[in-house]
C-alpha cells in the first residue's frame, strides 16, 4: 500500500501559524472596541457603528480581494494585509478620540479582508487538489484556537492593564502576520490570471461557489446571534450557569473532531456532511432553547461545533474545489461574503426576535434555516457532491 502523502510542509506550518496570528489579532480586539470607542467618547450607537465597521467593511472588499488573490501573489497580499492590520490596531493604541478610532478600524478592517481571503487560497494552492479539504479543516484549527483564547486574554487582561496597554498585544499579533509570511519559500503567484469578462469587468462573485455561501450565511446566522446574545439570554432566563465557558467547550470540542475528521474532508460526499450538520444544529437550538444547567449549555456548545463547526470547513474546501483554476481567491471571497452576511444578520435577528417574541422562542424561531439549507442543497446537490471528484 503507498504511503500516504503528508501536507505538513514548512511552507504550510508557516501558513497555518500566520493564520493563527491574524485571526487572533482581529478576535482579541473585537470584545474590546465597543467600551474603548465608548471610553474614547462615542455614544452607544456610534461605537456599536465603530464596532461592526468590521464585516461592513468586509462586505463590500471581499469581491476585490478574491479578484486581487487570483491576479497577484498571495505572499505580497498577505504581507499588505498584516502591515495594514499592523497600521490599524497601533492606530487603536494611539487614536485620542472615537472618530480616529473609526478611521483605524476601516485601516484594520481592509487588512483583515485581505488576509482572510489570501491565506485560505494560498493554504489551498500549498496542497494537492485531494488534500483542499483536511488542510481547509487545519485553517479551521488555527481560526477556532484564534476564536476562542483571544477573547478570554483581552477581556481578563484589560482589567488589570487597560484598553491601549492590553491592545498592543493584539498589534504584536497582526505585525507577526506580515514577519512570518516572509520565510514562506512558495510565494504562489498566479500561473493562469481569470480573464475579464465581455465587458472588460471584473467578477463580483464565483457562480459555482454561491450555493455553498447561501448555505455557509445561513449556518451562521445562529451561530453569530449565539455569539453576540447568549450572555443577555442567559441573564434574562436567570439562569446559573457558567456561560463564560460556552465557546471554550465548543472550541475543545471542534478542535477534537476536525483532528479526528482531518483527512474525511476529501474523500466524503457534500450532502453527507450536511445532514449531519443540520441534524446537530436542530440539536444544539434545542438544547440552548431548554438549558438550565451547565450540562445543558455544554451539550449545545458540542451540538454546535458538530454542526456549524464542521460544516464552515466542508463549504469552504467544497467552494473551492468546484471553483475553475485561477478563480479560487474569488471562491474564497465569495465563500467568505455568506459569512459576512450570516455575521451581519445574525445579531440583528437576535434583537428582533428578543424585541418581539417571548424569549423562550429566541433559538426554536431558528430552526427555520435548516428546510431552507436544505432546499438549497437539493436543487444544487449533484454539483456540490462531485466536488470531491474532482481531484
Amino acid at each position: 500500500m503507498a504511503k500516504r502523502e503528508s501536507i505538513y510542509t514548512k511552507d504550510v506550518i508557516l501558513v497555518m501559524i500566520a493564520s493563527f496570528c491574524f485571526m487572533f489579532s482581529n478576535m482579541y480586539c473585537n470584545p474590546l472596541i465597543n467600551g474603548y470607542a465608548q471610553k474614547l467618547g462615542a455614544s452607544s450607537t456610534f461605537a456599536g457603528i465603530i464596532a461592526g465597521m468590521m464585516s461592513l467593511v468586509a462586505m463590500f472588499l471581499r469581491p476585490i480581494a478574491g479578484n486581487m488573490t487570483d491576479r497577484f501573489s498571495k505572499y505580497r497580499l498577505a504581507s499588505i494585509g498584516g502591515l495594514l492590520s499592523f497600521i490599524g490596531v497601533s492606530g487603536y493604541v494611539l487614536a485620542p478620540n472615537s472618530g480616529l478610532l473609526m478611521l483605524f478600524r476601516l485601516i484594520n478592517g481592509t487588512g483583515y479582508v485581505l488576509c482572510t481571503v489570501c491565506m485560505t487560497t494560498w493554504l489551498a494552492s500549498l496542497v494537492p487538489l485531494s488534500h483542499v479539504g483536511e488542510a481547509m479543516g487545519l485553517y479551521g484549527i488555527m481560526n477556532a484556537l484564534a476564536m476562542a483564547f483571544a477573547p478570554a486574554v483581552s477581556i481578563n487582561l484589560y482589567h488589570v492593564i487597560g484598553y491601549r496597554h492590553a491592545i498592543i498585544i493584539s498589534a504584536a499579533s497582526a505585525l507577526l502576520v506580515a514577519i512570518i509570511v516572509q520565510f514562506v519559500s512558495d510565494r504562489s503567484v498566479p500561473k493562469n490570471k481569470p480573464r475579464s469578462n465581455r465587458y472588460g469587468h471584473i467578477k463580483i462573485i464565483q457562480k459555482n461557489a454561491l450555493p455553498v455561501a447561501a448555505m455557509t450565511a445561513l449556518f451562521a446566522i445562529p451561530y453569530f446571534a449565539t455569539q453576540a446574545d447568549i450572555v443577555t439570554y442567559v441573564e434574562q432566563r436567570h439562569l446559573t450557569i457558567a456561560v463564560g465557558a460556552y465557546f471554550m467547550i465548543y472550541a475543545a470540542v471542534l478542535l477534537v473532531i476536525r483532528l479526528c475528521l482531518r483527512t474525511k474532508f476529501d474523500t466524503v460526499r457534500f450532502g453527507k456532511w450536511l445532514i449531519a450538520s443540520l441534524i446537530a444544529n436542530i440539536f444544539y437550538l434545542i438544547m440552548l432553547s431548554i438549558m438550565q444547567t451547565n450540562w445543558e449549555m455544554a451539550l449545545a456548545a458540542a451540538g454546535m461545533a458538530m454542526g456549524y463547526g464542521i460544516i464552515y470547513s466542508v463549504c469552504q474546501s467544497t467552494a473551492l474545489m468546484l471553483a475553475p483554476q485561477g478563480e479560487q481567491g474569488l471562491a474564497s471571497s465569495t465563500f467568505f461574503l455568506g459569512i459576512d452576511i450570516g455575521m451581519t444578520l445574525g445579531p440583528i435577528l437576535g434583537g428582533l426576535i428578543d424585541e418581539y417574541l417571548p424569549l423562550k422562542a429566541f433559538y426554536l424561531v431558528m430552526l427555520i434555516i435548516v428546510p431552507v439549507i436544505f432546499i438549497i442543497y437539493l436543487v444544487d446537490r449533484k454539483e456540490l457532491n462531485s466536488a470531491v471528484s474532482r481531484h
